[in-house]
């Protein structure tokens, strides 16, 4: 109801701003100002009694109680009448235990005196009237319970709870049902899209893929052999041409069908010979066979008219009514013959008819052979339903994440410029996010989902509301190791892991000759806890500190495992904030490291090309081991006009997985590709390509959040490809 009224709030404001009542809204907004229901919000109505609470100013306290109670809680049935009463008491109770605890005794005994007449006849303040006088109240068995935190929480969140649900009850006036009502719509209308998308692709399924119901249309003659004519050739075909055109044959439908749609003993004699088909039978065997193969309906049943035909026709003088009328029964007739004769099976001793019956055979081949590794046919696992751009950036990509409710996306490009943006129902930019310092990491906040992790190159994390769209804070980490490389937030949402690593050469976009071969750079991993904004601990990094590339969580927060510039992978035990295993894992630096669907394996890409996945049970074990292109891997090369090249380290997510983890999105130079990780050998199979990129996908994610998968492809060019995916179950 809040946002209800705080979008109705907008529009009138607009409509009055559009009809020049100028008056009026300054009224109005003098008015929202001193809304004493401060739009139906629950949280500001509880912000301004807590304030009343610690300003000790127990008139106000009481005014406002009065009002909600004559607005609100008088329309209530009579049995929610001692509900309210409660929440009266505890209120009363709540100004006097924070009285106590601020060890403010004046302002206790004032509440006393001045409710005396009010609350001394009710049974439950008997013995509160003692609590001045008491030395040490939280220690008294009567009032140590309120002392509590837990009582003032749970007070406060039965508070919330009660206006929360009295809101929603509460009638409405029609233009807030407007917005209701729009809200509805649209939910629908993203729903009937998903719904008309899963249509189109079970229709594609199950479309008949041998005989095809579509009307093909052959190319006449004149067209398909003009490259074999000759000049003299070409005027006789012409002078055809011309009769075919003049000359209004009642056949003209059948020429229109497919071979196999044609009704038997309709088909024209075979034309006279001539000079043009004397020298067309002069080709090569091979290319004859070809094109017969290719091409039978031509060579078989298209009809040439001759001169007599003409005439004949003229002399005639049918009426247009009988033309159209013998035309419509031959049609009916054609259209009755056809189920049988697509039933029937062709015979050996009918060669043409198997040469007619090639390009059905093939092209249900094609239909069904959708993919082909080895040799061998593959059935896929995807459609892909929609390919959208979201092209506000301007620069090339360095991050690019979904949050975990699937339903926003915040990207990074090497300016420095966060776009935070959604594409359900439409591509819309929520945010931009400007920064004088360079920005090198995002992450998205487990709890809540609308906070944003951006990591500096000046050594800091600032938290970021995307809602509120502005910054509630902004933490020095490390000033010897400015740059923070990555960022991973706890699944619990209470802390978050940062690396942060020291000077080196510029992060994201640098020279061809500085990509590889560089010593590894220093750094640290730090836990800071996001409620107290303070650093908990620094990890231990043997054999010693080293720049983190990459982080990620396992799904209950209690396994950490990073990937360092120096070729290690570390497993952390979050519990005991410990390392507890660590290997070599690449020659170079570790690019990406994630999780596998079961949590038994790590995945890891690094700089030497490889995709292993590795067995945490078994220290230092490969379970596979993939090569990849470096079109996958990196270092990424974007080359332009007059010698122009860029060149770009990895920075972010290389690899996603689906919601089963039996596939896995990579980079490529065109876009992003979709393997399938098998385990009977060591290699991928290609199941499908999304392409649409014209520069270097940079990095990738993957979205399973809602029924249809989302692919996220990034690329150096600023362009962000958001591909729609329907899995097909088997």
């Amino acid at each position: 109801m809040a946002a209800a009224v705080e979008r109705t709030d907008d529009l009138v404001r607009e409509y009055l701003l559009y009809r020049g009542f100028t008056s009026s809204l300054k009224h109005l907004d003098s008015e929202i100002k001193a809304d004493k229901e401060k739009g139906f919000r629950v949280d500001k109505i509880i912000d301004q009694l807590q304030q009343l609470i610690q300003n000790y100013d127990l008139t106000g306290l009481k005014e406002y109680w009065a009002y909600l109670d004559r607005r609100l809680f008088s329309r209530l049935e009579d049995v929610y009448r001692p509900t309210v009463s409660k929440l009266r008491t505890s209120l009363y109770r709540f100004y006097v235990i924070h009285s106590v605890q601020s060890k403010n005794p004046e302002k206790t005994q004032e509440f006393f005196q001045k409710q005396a007449l009010e609350l001394q006849g009710q049974p439950e303040w008997r013995d509160w009237f003692a609590l001045p006088f008491i030395p040490v109240p939280e220690q008294n068995p009567t009032f140590s319970p309120y002392f509590s935190r837990q009582w003032a929480d749970t007070f406060l969140v039965s508070l919330h709870n009660f206006l929360s649900v009295l809101f929603q009850c509460m009638p409405l006036p029609a233009l807030l049902n407007f917005d209701s009502e729009v809200q509805k719509n649209t939910a629908l209308q993203e729903e009937n899209e998903q719904f008309r998308q899963m249509l189109f692709a079970l229709q594609g399924e199950s479309r008949p893929k041998k005989d095809e119901t579509m009307v093909h249309h052959k190319l006449p003659p004149y067209v398909q052999h003009m490259d074999r004519l000759g000049d003299t050739e070409l005027d006789l075909v012409y002078s055809q041409r011309n009769v075919n055109m003049t000359t209004p044959s009642r056949n003209f439908f059948y020429t229109l069908l497919p071979q196999g749609r044609r009704p038997p003993g309709k088909t024209a004699p075979a034309p006279q010979s001539s000079p043009t088909q004397a020298s067309l039978g002069r080709k090569d065997a091979a290319v004859t066979q070809f094109a017969k193969a290719k091409d039978p309906p031509v060579a078989k049943d298209v009809k040439t008219p001759t001169v007599s035909t003409v005439m004949v026709d003229s002399a005639t003088g049918h009426s247009r009514h009988r033309r159209v009328h013998d035309h419509e029964k031959e049609r009916k007739e054609l259209l009755s013959k056809v189920p049988a004769q697509s039933s029937e099976k062709k015979t050996d001793s009918d060669p043409d008819s198997q040469t007619e019956a090639l390009p059905d055979q093939m092209d249900s081949t094609n239909q069904t052979r959708v993919c082909e590794v080895g040799g061998a046919g593959v059935e896929q696992p995807f459609i892909k339903l929609s390919q959208e751009e979201y092209g506000e950036h301007h620069s090339s990509i360095m991050h690019c994440r979904v949050d975990c409710s699937g339903r926003k996306v915040a990207s990074l490009d090497v300016d420095g410029v966060v776009k935070v943006w959604a594409f359900n129902p439409i591509m819309q930019t929520k945010a931009t996010i400007m920064s004088k310092s360079p920005l090198l990491s995002l992450e998205w906040a487990a709890k809540p989902d609308r906070l944003l992790l951006l990591g500096s190159g000046v050594g800091t994390v600032r938290l970021y509301d995307t809602d509120a769209k502005k910054s509630l804070y902004e933490m020095t980490i490390d000033t010897v190791h400015p740059r923070i490389l990555s960022l991973a937030c706890s699944p619990s949402g209470t802390s978050f892991v940062c690396s942060a690593a020291a000077q080196a050469a510029q992060s994201g976009v640098m020279a061809e000759s500085d990509a590889r071969g560089s010593a590894p750079a220093s750094g640290h991993l730090l836990l800071w806890d996001t409620k107290t904004v303070k650093q908990q601990l620094q990890f231990s990094l043997e054999p010693g500190p080293v720049a983190i590339n990459c982080t990620a969580f396992n799904h209950n927060g209690n396994l950490l495992v990073t990937g360092a510039a120096d070729g290690m992978i570390r497993l952390f035990d979050m519990q005991r904030y410990e390392s507890a295993l660590s290997w070599k894992a690449h020659d170079g630096e570790v690019y990406s490291v994630e999780f596998s669907y079961d949590e038994n394996t790590v995945f890891s890409i690094g700089e030497d090309g490889k995709f292993v996945q590795w067995n945490i049970h078994r220290c230092g074990v490969k379970q596979l081991e993939y090569s990849l292109s470096q079109d996958a891997v990196g270092p990424f090369v974007l080359s332009g006009y007059s010698g122009y090249k860029q060149v770009q380290v990895p920075r972010g997510r290389l690899f996603a997985f689906d919601s089963e983890g039996q596939h896995v999105l990579t980079c490529a130079s065109n876009g992003g590709n979709i393997y399938r990780l098998s385990k009977a050998y060591a290699g991928l199979e290609s199941v499908l390509s999304l392409g649409g990129h014209k520069a270097p996908v940079v990095t990738v994610d993957w979205c399973s959040a809602m029924d249809c998968g989302t692919c996220l492809t990034a690329s150096m060019d600023g362009k962000i490809k958001l591909s729609t995916l329907l899995a097909q179950k088997p």
